[in-house]
C-alpha cells in the first residue's frame, strides 16, 4: 500500500492521497504536505456503521496521517543537514584547493615576480632603444653625406689652392719680367 492510502470499507472512511511523497525541497514539502490534507477524502457511508466506528476509524487515520507527517518533517530537517554539512565541507575544500594553487605557484618558479619585473624593465628598454636605433640610422646617413660633401668641397679647395699657387707664382715670375725689363729700359736711359 502507497502512503496514506487507507480504506476502511466496513465505515466508508477513505483516506487517498494522489502519490506517495518524495524527498524534495523545504519549500515544496510544505505544499506537498498541505495538498495531501486537501486531498483527504472521508465519505461516510450512509448504510453502514455507526458514530463510534467512525470515530476510531478517522482517529486512527489522523494518528497514521501525524506520524507519516512527522516522517517527513524528520527526513527534512535530515536532508537540510546533510545539505549544510556538505556546503561546509565544499567551503572548507575550495580553500584548501586555493592555499594548494598558492604554494604550487610559489614552487613552480621563486623568483617569478623579480623575472617579471626584469622583463618588463627589458620590454621598456626596447621600446625606447627603437626610436634611438632610428635617429642613429639616420644620423649615420647625414653624416655619411655631410663627410662626403666635407671631403669633396676639401678636396675641390685643395684644387684650387693649388691653381691658386700656381697662378701666383706665374704672376710673380710675370712681375719679375717686367720689373727687370723695366729695369734694363731705366738702365739704358741713364
Amino acid at each position: 500500500m502507497l502512503f496514506g492510502e487507507i480504506l476502511y470499507r466496513e465505515t466508508g472512511l477513505v483516506v487517498v492521497p494522489d502519490r506517495e511523497p518524495e524527498m524534495e525541497k523545504p519549500g515544496e514539502m510544505e505544499s506537498g504536505i498541505r495538498e495531501q490534507q486537501m486531498q483527504i477524502v472521508c465519505v461516510r457511508s450512509s448504510s453502514i456503521g455507526d458514530e463510534e466506528e467512525w470515530e476510531s476509524s478517522r482517529s486512527s487515520a489522523l494518528s497514521l496521517f501525524k506520524e507519516k507527517e512527522e516522517e517527513i518533517e524528520r527526513k527534512k530537517v535530515e536532508v537540510r543537514d546533510k545539505v549544510f554539512s556538505m556546503l561546509g565541507r565544499v567551503e572548507q575544500e575550495s580553500k584548501r584547493l586555493a592555499f594548494i594553487r598558492q604554494e604550487l605557484e610559489v614552487m613552480a618558479d621563486p623568483t617569478r615576480r623579480e623575472v617579471e619585473t626584469i622583463r618588463k624593465r627589458v620590454d621598456k628598454l626596447n621600446r625606447q632603444l627603437k626610436p634611438l636605433g632610428k635617429s642613429c640610422l639616420k644620423k649615420e646617413k647625414e653624416y655619411k653625406m655631410c663627410l662626403e660633401a666635407y671631403n669633396e668641397k676639401s678636396s675641390e679647395k685643395a684644387s684650387l689652392v693649388t691653381r691658386l699657387v700656381e697662378l701666383v707664382g706665374e704672376s710673380e715670375r710675370l712681375r719679375m719680367k717686367k720689373l727687370e725689363e723695366l729695369s734694363k729700359t731705366i738702365e739704358t736711359l741713364y
